[in-house]
């Protein structure tokens, strides 16, 4: 089949691609930049890109009208537009618009759970969207409603895994007495391919659901469980949603708005209706919650971890055009430059670039870094603990703590980094690999700002003290790290000059 896949660069989006093309489908995946979108080689004879925003209908003239099926995994979770209501449905009428114009049969959307009289506005924006995408003239709809996703990367698992990991005693809210029907992140794949073509699935609308009903509260407790941690949670009625918001956003790796849309979410319970149980339709046995949690940690522990909700550009603050910035600004920019020459293999030094950020640190004074990622969440930025999908692996338009990925070119020996943090300018972090006539190897790194009026130059020249203590140190122990014990910046080779 010839399938169209919306969000395609999403959580869900990068673990279904593959299995699609497997399954022998030619996909076309719709981004809103495709600079930002990196296809793997193996999927590249199977796939095709396009680019479109789903709130802009000109843009959507370009897609492919002799399409089979589609897949609409669209949302505003985690988004930062208050009126993110309005915006999903005009998303969902504008794509319906094309649908229209298209040989599409199927549209599948992934939706939530919202059988709750009183819904959350999220659950009830999630119904408003299929009411929109019913519209189609032609294309049948089928909508799969899932509650807590759990799966390596899953916004979900890494909020319930950070409050575990972190908080020996936690003072929670009574909502965590709410109950839900959580689904392995393979379980789902499964139910998303087969209800593709399938007769039996036109029109419908199904609950899908793991095979264990449980409160948030006993989530927590059967995840510090698989970990081998004792934790206590006291519930109490005081907490409000906005204080609740803020003490989720300020504990774990979420963003402020993902942070308040669960909350308010969690309010409603999201268990699966029997009467709209998938099972009859489609028998398949889905794992537990245990199982889900086990098999999430063996992905991390085998640095497999397929897709991220910090991939979505609204887990930080950049706007859409963010690639605008591949380039670094050539005039008004104050910088620091180093360079530093060595002589071990350049791949090795290539291999600590690559591994910045995330558990391996910044490779010089990390306690720093720590409080300046904590000073960035105190002001409503996305701090440090985003950490990064992959202890090793980089490609374009990840996040890496407070940085996202712009380029991330290896045959280059190339990585440019934007900065999402709160600032009062623009920043950028590169590291090159240049080679010598001699046969030696440079490492050249730049650190680059342009400032927004006088504050930003006051923000850059008050921290000069410390870059001078930070970069000189990072670049010495980049080019060190693993050669040696880390070497004090007095023993590192003298820069090459210029």
């Amino acid at each position: 089949m010839k399938i169209l896949l919306t969000g395609a660069n999403g959580y869900i989006g990068q673990r279904l691609l593959p299995l699609l093309v497997e399954a022998g489908h030619h996909v076309i995946c719709v981004v809103r930049d495709a600079r930002r979108y990196e296809l793997p080689e193996r999927l590249r004879a199977h796939v095709t890109v396009a680019q479109a925003d789903l709130l802009k209908p000109d843009s959507l003239a370009g897609l492919p009208a002799d399409i089979d099926a589609a897949y609409y995994l669209v949302h505003s979770m985690s988004g930062h537009n208050k009126d993110f209501f309005r915006l999903e449905q005009e998303s969902a009428r504008n794509f319906t618009g094309y649908l229209n114009r298209s040989s599409c049969r199927q549209v599948i959307y992934l939706s939530g759970i919202a059988n709750d009289r009183a819904l959350s506005v999220h659950l009830r924006s999630r119904k408003a969207v299929e009411k929109e995408l019913r519209r189609t003239e032609k294309a049948t709809l089928t909508v799969l409603r899932a509650s807590i996703i759990i799966g390596s990367g899953s916004a979900s698992f890494e909020i319930i895994r950070d409050l575990v990991d972190k908080l020996p005693v936690m003072v929670t809210p009574r909502w965590l007495n709410s109950r839900c029907q959580p689904i392995g992140i393979r379980d789902v794949m499964h139910y998303l391919q087969a209800v593709l073509d399938n007769p039996a699935c036109l029109g419908q609308s199904f609950d899908i659901g793991g095979p264990d009903v449980l409160t948030y509260r006993q989530m927590l407790l059967g995840l510090a469980g698989v970990r081998g941690l004792r934790r206590y949670i006291l519930t109490i009625p005081v907490l409000t949603p906005r204080l609740s918001s803020w003490w989720l956003y300020l504990v774990t790796s979420t963003t402020f708005s993902l942070a308040q849309s669960l909350v308010e979410s969690l309010r409603n319970d999201t268990v699966v209706n029997p009467r709209r149980s998938i099972g009859a339709v489609v028998p398949h046995a889905c794992m537990s919650y245990r199982a889900a949690v086990e098999l999430a940690f063996q992905r991390i522990e085998q640095n497999e971890v397929v897709s991220s909700w910090s991939d979505a550009l609204s887990s930080g603050v950049m706007p859409q055009g963010y690639m605008d910035h591949i380039q670094i600004p050539q005039h008004g920019l104050l910088q620091d430059r180093q360079m530093l020459r060595f002589t071990r293999p350049a791949q090795e030094v290539l291999r600590n670039v690559w591994s910045i950020g995330g558990e391996r640190g910044w490779y010089k004074v990390d306690w720093l870094w720590r409080v300046r990622g904590l000073l960035d969440k105190l002001v409503g930025g996305v701090g440090l603990r985003r950490g990064r999908r992959s202890a090793t692996k980089l490609r374009a338009g990840d996040p890496l703590d407070f940085w996202r990925v712009l380029v991330a070119d290896k045959a280059s020996r190339r990585l440019l980094l934007y900065a999402e943090m709160k600032l009062p300018g623009e920043a950028w972090l590169q590291f090159r690999i240049l080679d010598n006539p001699d046969g030696s190897h440079t490492l050249e790194q730049l650190a680059a700002f342009r400032p927004h009026g006088l504050a930003g130059r006051l923000y850059w020249y008050s921290l000069v003290p410390f870059h001078f203590v930070i970069f000189k140190g990072m670049i010495e122990n980049i080019v060190h790290y693993g050669a040696t014990e880390l070497l004090p910046a007095r023993q590192a080779p003298a820069p090459a000059p210029g």
